[in-house]
């Protein structure tokens, strides 16, 4: 290629690295993969190596991630929280170790450890308490996601010692919750994370907390930003103090005399990691003596002293039998490939799915093709490509029906939407879905009553809408298959208890299309009671904060139709009605504080902190977890700490309890 040509890729490799680094980090919502992005990564580092004069500051080799959006506060990280270069290969292994001995002019240490593919976080502590949190940003500045980290239990919240420190994790989700999490998601008829990776990242990232604490998320802390332990002289040291200090370290990691034992536990981890109950995508190599490492420094980007060998994504070639249409509670009509059974990523594969008719057009799937298997973040089979030159003309071309398989119902595809859906409310498949759902853990939390036993009660005629749950006598429970005399009582006990359930969860258990647990909640917030919310308008449904035009439209939709108005008279009668956590007095209040801004900190005598937090919600205020510019009140318990310094030096209003009480009930806000 002429030079000309080389600048015009370069610029083009920058374009397309910075739109993409943007998808990845500040909306986790990649478009390629991470083997994708990494290629074009190494295309331009070559490219700028050959022509140094070309490197700009703004070219994606020179930063780390991504500004934060808007929406939390930022933090600028007194130590920068810099990500690591990358090696693919021994011969560049040795090739990094080589370099770093080179410079070291010795013998060196490394440790190795697992690398967690989750999001990376500095937290901070003062005194052994943990006082703010934050997402690595850019590398020098970071999102204040302290109150959403307060949320993962694994993360301790006073150490065992008090010791002022800066420690680095790594914020993740197990396999198990994030298919819970995309097994709820799509009984919502909400889009499905691609892998835990994003799944973490989106929890974390949620301006509701109480969101990112359903999510179930877990963290591992790997190294120490900063601290006032003078005596530490190893990673490795470093590793045990965090633990004795309280914080989660993974326990598979070793430290390595040379590269050869590195190459052997990277070996190992190649092929065992499936054994593991989370994503890990490398390796993580580290000059395990902290004086070297500050000897060998920072390059602008990544630290000399360590690096990450990345593991390839399995592949695997199988055959489509056959595209099936799974209905699901919301009408949608689902296209589902049957595959030749293989073994991927430790798993054997059967199905998979293909989301709707685009992703079949674009991939060009077809009954008979011979396709590219992989698993999105090592958990979710999926269809990468077809591999055409093989087809033997003996294809089928896969067509969407117009109708609904389960019931013949027409099947229609709404102007702006990639889904194609039944129509027909009285669906048998759709029904029973939308029971299943009713009766699950994140809506009435029906004990004992899952999918088998539901579609038992549909198939005798004893259910067929959620009143009728609440109608069943023992008797009847007893004839259905596996249903002893103890195990009916413990299911009519389940289900009299699920009366008791809060609004929120009622709300989110009728299967509004679009309402997920999140709107639930604050349509629970705003109109107190379900007779409210069904006779909500549409402009003030679009007032609450969560809830958009679309949204509004599908509850005033669900709430126009007859036959769920007469579901919600009966479950009346039958005794599920609960009313929101907020008394009428509040609900009356609920812009009262509309527009301010709070931070709460310290002990309140006699209230939790999450009580007033929620208090101030349902008045209609906002409610963060740091001081900046935009807070308008601090409330302020015993032993404040450093928020009370900063609420001053900003001008923001501080409140006592006894001042908060006053303040409260000036505006109409009372506080049983």
């Amino acid at each position: 290629m002429s030079e000309e040509q080389d600048r015009q890729r370069l610029e083009e490799l920058r374009q397309q690295l910075q739109y993409h680094n943007y998808r990845y980090h500040a909306l986790d919502d990649p478009e390629i993969s991470d083997q994708e992005f990494d290629q074009m990564l190494r295309e331009l580092v070559e490219l700028e190596e050959t022509y140094p004069q070309w490197i700009t500051p703004d070219s994606p080799t020179q930063r780390v991630g991504y500004a934060p959006v808007e929406g939390f506060g930022s933090v600028t990280h007194a130590v920068p929280l810099l990500s690591l270069s990358n090696v693919f290969s021994e011969d560049e292994l040795r090739a990094f170790c080589q370099r770093v001995e080179r410079w070291a002019g010795t013998q060196v240490t490394y440790f190795a450890e697992l690398k967690i593919d989750g999001l990376a976080v500095s937290l901070s502590y003062e005194e052994g308490l943990f006082g703010q949190g934050a997402t690595r940003g850019d590398g020098t500045v970071g999102e204040d996601i302290t109150q959403n980290l307060r949320t993962v239990r694994a993360l301790p919240l006073r150490l065992q010692a008090p010791a002022t420190i800066n420690v680095r994790g790594e914020v993740f989700m197990s396999r198990d919750a994030f298919v819970r999490l995309n097994e709820e998601r799509e009984k919502q008829g909400d889009a499905v994370f691609a892998n835990p990776r994003n799944a973490a990242a989106g929890s974390l990232r949620q301006l509701d907390p109480q969101v990112t604490a359903d999510r179930r998320l877990d963290i591992f802390c790997y190294s120490i930003g900063a601290t006032d332990n003078q005596e530490l002289r190893t990673h490795s040291e470093s590793l045990q103090y965090l633990q004795e200090l309280g914080f989660k370290i993974n326990p598979h990691a070793q430290r390595c005399a040379d590269v050869d034992a590195l190459l052997s536990f990277i070996q190992y981890w190649a092929t065992e990691r499936q054994g593991l109950p989370y994503d890990i995508d490398g390796i993580v190599i580290k000059v395990d003596s902290l004086e070297l490492q500050e000897m060998l420094g920072y390059t602008a980007k990544s630290p000399r002293w360590a690096t990450a060998y990345k593991f390839p994504a399995q592949q695997v070639l199988t055959k489509v039998l056959n595209i099936q249409i799974q209905v699901g509670r919301t009408g949608a009509l689902t296209p589902l490939a049957h595959l030749e059974p293989v073994n991927v990523a430790g798993s054997t594969v059967s199905r998979a799915t293909l989301h709707n008719e685009d992703v079949i057009r674009e991939k060009d799937v077809r009954i008979g093709d011979t396709v590219i298997l992989q698993k999105a973040g090592d958990v979710i089979p999926e269809i990468v490509s077809t591999r055409s030159e093989l087809r033997t003309g003996d294809e089928q071309v896969f067509v969407m029906p117009s109708h609904c398989p389960a019931c013949g119902g027409d099947a229609v595809r709404l102007e702006g939407e990639a889904v194609r859906r039944c129509v027909n409310t009285a669906c048998p498949a759709q029904r029973l879905e939308r029971l299943v759902h009713f009766a699950s853990r994140s809506a009435m939390d029906i004990d004992g009553l899952g999918p088998a036993i539901m579609e038992q009660l549909v198939n005798a005629g004893l259910v067929t809408t959620p009143a009728d749950l609440y109608r069943l006598h023992k008797e009847q429970l007893q004839a259905l298959e596996r249903m002893g005399s103890k195990s009916a009582a413990n299911l009519l006990q389940a289900i009299a208890a699920s009366k008791e359930q809060p609004l929120p969860r009622l709300i989110f258990a009728l299967g509004i299309r679009l309402v997920g647990i999140e709107a639930a909640r604050d349509l629970a917030e705003r109109f107190g009671t379900l007779q409210a919310l069904a006779e909500a308008a549409e402009d003030d449904l679009v007032a609450v904060k969560s809830i958009g035009p679309k949204i509004a439209a599908s509850v005033r939709q669900f709430f126009a139709e007859e036959a769920n108005r007469e579901l919600l008279d009966e479950l009346r009668e039958l005794g599920v009605n609960p009313r929101s956590q907020a008394t009428a007095a509040q609900g009356e209040s609920v812009t009262a504080l509309k527009d301010l801004t709070f931070v709460v900190t310290g002990k309140l005598e006699g209230w939790t902190r999450s009580d007033v937090e929620q208090l101030l919600r349902q008045a209609g205020a906002n409610v963060t977890g740091s001081i900046s510019g935009n807070t308008d009140y601090l409330v302020a318990g015993e032993k404040a700490g450093s928020k009370l310094e900063k609420a001053a030096s900003l001008g923001v209003t501080v409140l006592d309890q006894e001042q908060f009480r006053t303040f409260l009930q000036e505006r109409g806000v009372s506080f049983d």
